[in-house]
């Protein structure tokens, strides 16, 4: 009995042993058991790139993650036409933004073209009203005979520089003198005795170096108050898209005194678009050439 009894706890104690050890899982041999963390709380997670796709959200310590919450839409409210610069503040290095005056004026930039800038001086001359070419210096050597049209039918020339480049201000003296003189010879050359008062530098960059090289010339540097965005059309194509956009530009943000920029170099849009504009404008304003 005794040895009987001694074997059955020794039996018992082998089985629950036994069935502990089931239980046990071992851990694989070089793999950490450890929990996934987040980034500190102190430390925002870095913004995703706006052309990537946004990273799934971790699922481990969801606590920790901080997100932020971006402001309402419409708090920032863009400037409206009211808001533009008054019309006798100076622009960019103190160029000239407006007229001087009630009269309102047309700049056309980047001719002579050799189809768009007759159509536009044929427009022009069936409404009776002057404007203002702001043309380039190698076009004005290659289309000689629609600058002496312009100057003839009494509208006013303006140096846009000899080739029109982005980074005019940023070139050496020497070249500076040399880019705005050739334009003024090459405009003298097709229209000699012409007056080249205004200076308008490519893409509106006016710097006080280039204002000052363009005062040795004599030629007053000029801005604009109007865009008609007649270069959208990437956006807004060539067709009627474009003539509505240009029509509702102008016709929304010119007021008396107004300078308004255009375009007809490569653009008979443009000329398409001042058949509606024209009329408009002198309707409500008076037109003049600088």
């Amino acid at each position: 009995m005794r040895r009987t009894a001694a074997g059955g706890v020794v039996l018992l104690l082998v089985c629950l042993l036994t069935t502990a050890c089931g239980n046990i899982r071992p851990t694989p041999q070089g793999i950490e058991d450890t929990p996934e963390t987040s980034p500190p709380a102190t430390e925002p997670a870095p913004a995703p790139s706006p052309s990537a796709s946004p990273s799934p959200t971790p699922s481990a310590s969801p606590t920790k993650i901080r997100t932020t919450t971006p402001p309402p839409s419409g708090t920032t409210a863009p400037p409206s036409a009211a808001a533009r610069p008054a019309l006798d503040a100076p622009g960019p290095a103190g160029s000239r933004r407006g007229t001087g005056n009630s009269g309102v004026a047309l700049t056309f930039d980047d001719g002579p073209d050799p189809v768009n800038t007759p159509a536009l001086l044929d427009l022009l001359k069936q409404h009776g009203v002057k404007a203002t070419f702001c043309v380039v210096g190698f076009r004005a050597r290659d289309y000689p005979q629609v600058v002496a049209r312009i100057a003839a039918e009494g509208h006013t020339l303006c140096n846009h520089s000899w080739q029109h480049l982005d980074t005019l201000p940023n070139r050496d003296d020497d070249y500076l003198r040399w880019d705005l003189k050739s334009t003024n010879e090459a405009i003298l050359a097709a229209a000699p005795g012409a007056k080249i008062q205004y200076f308008r530098s490519p893409y509106g960059k006016f710097t006080p170096r280039v204002v000052a090289f363009a005062a040795e010339l004599g030629m007053t540097p000029i801005y604009w108050d109007v865009d008609d965005q007649c270069f959208l059309t990437d956006k807004y194509g060539t067709g009627p898209g474009m003539i509505s956009h240009m029509t509702r530009e102008v016709q929304r943000d010119t007021r008396p005194g107004s300078i308004i920029l255009s375009h007809e170099n490569k653009k008979p849009h443009t000329v398409t678009a001042y058949r509606t504009i024209l009329p408009w404008l002198k309707a409500n304003y008076t037109l003049v050439a600088l």
